[in-house]
């Protein structure tokens, strides 16, 4: 369950969809009405300034936003008769913004910065205590990733105990053949450089398994890649040869690799847990 912010003794419920975070805007409203939240919201979202805020941040957001729909809505926003809840705002736009979730923790939840739009409409003082949470909650969970990413620094040391792991570890010096290759992309420069095959090649030798060969690399060799992209940039700007690159990227490689088994091996204190 997402973590919870606490504004001005009010509870507010947080969510992850597709990478965006979203806030609850109906326990925002509940500061200010606890028993009219739906009415708030329509409110808010029938001002022609909410419109056109929703509409920029669509375009700008959403690929699939419908332009039509969200004009003729600016047109209505501002009459006496204009009335629209997040869910014809949703429906008719293919808003992303927005999301309205039914059941028993259901509730109106808004992206980020629309949430942050809303509480200033709420209250300013709100809206500034609710950036305030919201960035510390992040902190947290930051700080929470740092720890995940010790402990498994500590389960790859454990798994590296073997001579014969060390070894399988360690790229191998390319062949004449590999080094004379011209690769399609630079991707798999730095694949054949480090483990020793290509994306594609990758695939064939490992059907059953699914993502790409990054993705089931082990700490050490991330960090491995994470330093020879830089370093291939350099190299480019350089305006040296692929054939050439690919023998300095091979050779960093095992170079690199070495030293980070054997800071596991050592039990680098900057890799404990």
């Amino acid at each position: 369950m997402k973590p919870k912010l606490q504004v001005l003794e009010q509870t507010i419920a947080t969510m992850t969809k597709e990478g965006m975070e979203y806030i609850c805007i109906t326990d925002i409203a509940r500061f200010k009405n606890k028993d009219r939240t739906g009415v708030i919201i329509g409110n808010w979202l029938r001002n022609r300034n909410t419109i056109e805020f929703l509409g920029i941040w669509e375009q700008l957001n959403n690929s699939h936003f419908k332009v039509i729909e969200f004009d003729d809505f600016k047109t209505e926003a501002g009459l006496n008769s204009f009335t629209l809840t997040p869910k014809q705002w949703i429906e008719r736009t293919h808003a992303i913004g927005i999301v309205s979730k039914s059941g028993r923790y259901g509730g109106t939840y808004a992206q980020k910065d629309i949430a942050f739009e809303f509480a200033s409409w709420i209250s300013v003082e709100f809206k500034l205590y609710l950036i305030k949470e919201f960035q510390r909650l992040k902190e947290q969970e930051f700080e929470q990733l740092g720890w995940d990413i010790r402990r498994n620094l500590a389960k790859v040391n454990y798994l590296i105990h073997t001579d014969a792991v060390k070894e399988h570890l360690i790229p191998e010096t390319l062949s004449s053949q590999q080094i004379a290759c011209v690769y399609a992309n630079e991707a798999d420069l730095l694949n054949v450089a480090l483990f020793g095959v290509t994306a594609k090649q990758w695939r064939e030798e490992n059907p059953n398994l699914s993502g790409n060969m990054r993705d089931h690399a082990n700490i050490h060799q991330l960090v491995c890649l994470a330093n020879m992209e830089s370093m291939n940039a350099h190299f480019i700007q350089q305006g040296m040869d692929q054939s050439e690159r690919i023998v300095k990227l091979n050779q960093l490689a095992i170079q690199q690799m070495q030293v980070l088994i054997a800071a596991s091996s050592a039990k680098n204190p900057l890799l404990r847990e």
